[in-house]
């Protein structure tokens, strides 16, 4: 029997692909805060990390510049930026699987609940999963290790050693380990084979099939 019990999912990256959305809402953020970058290409850095850090980090905004730049962003996200993203081929397969197996199933976000709430809806995927944990929007909650805490008391009957979380970014996988979780880097998101090998996960799943395979028959090597 798996010893896994809780399975964590990151959304961007891991369940979905939101590079068309999310990269034009910063574009957009940008241009308002009179900076004009024209390839979303180079915006993908932001697909992953909370707004705040991604906006100090490569634009070296302030508290208030990033503040200002992330109400811009929502202004175009939530009503255009949010619809713009893509299921994983294979995701509704995968949950369905890991239902029928019993497992618990948890959304572990940077995203603002509501956006996590609207998106699994608007995919058709919400009915997997038991909770849908994110950031508020007054930034709080927004690190990855307060979010898999916040999982953790919620579901305080259970050792640590029956969560895993799944992630594409190495915040997720420092997040895990900062909470004393396993974890699982995937490799058909927007992390590197190098920046995930870095943060040495227990797994690295290549594609979905991987993670099927991880929790259906847990044989694939770790790391």
């Amino acid at each position: 029997m798996p010893k896994y019990k809780i399975i964590l999912f990151d959304l961007d990256g891991t369940l979905s692909d939101p590079k068309i959305g999310i990269t034009k809402s910063v574009q957009y953020a940008l241009k308002r805060m009179g900076i004009n970058e024209p390839d979303i290409d180079k915006l993908e850095c932001f697909i992953g990390p909370p707004l705040q850090v991604s906006f100090t980090e490569y634009y070296n905004f302030d508290q208030t510049s990033s503040k200002t730049a992330i109400d811009f962003y929502r202004e175009r996200f939530k009503d255009k930026g949010i619809f713009e993203n893509e299921l994983y081929r294979g995701i509704p397969e995968l949950l369905n699987s890991l239902k029928e197996q019993q497992y618990t199933l948890v959304v572990a976000t940077s995203k603002p609940t509501v956006y996590a709430e609207q998106i699994l809806k608007y995919f058709k995927i919400d009915q997997y999963f038991d909770l849908v944990v994110g950031s508020h929007f007054d930034g709080t909650r927004s690190s990855k290790t307060e979010i898999i805490n916040f999982i953790l008391d919620r579901f305080h009957d259970h050792k640590k050693d029956h969560f895993v979380m799944i992630g594409d970014r190495e915040h997720d996988l420092i997040g895990a380990h900062n909470a004393g979780i396993d974890s699982i880097g995937v490799l058909y998101g927007f992390g590197s084979y190098e920046e995930l090998q870095s943060c040495k996960p227990t797994y690295l799943a290549k594609s979905i099939e991987d993670i099927k395979t991880i929790f259906l028959s847990e044989k694939l090597k770790k790391i």
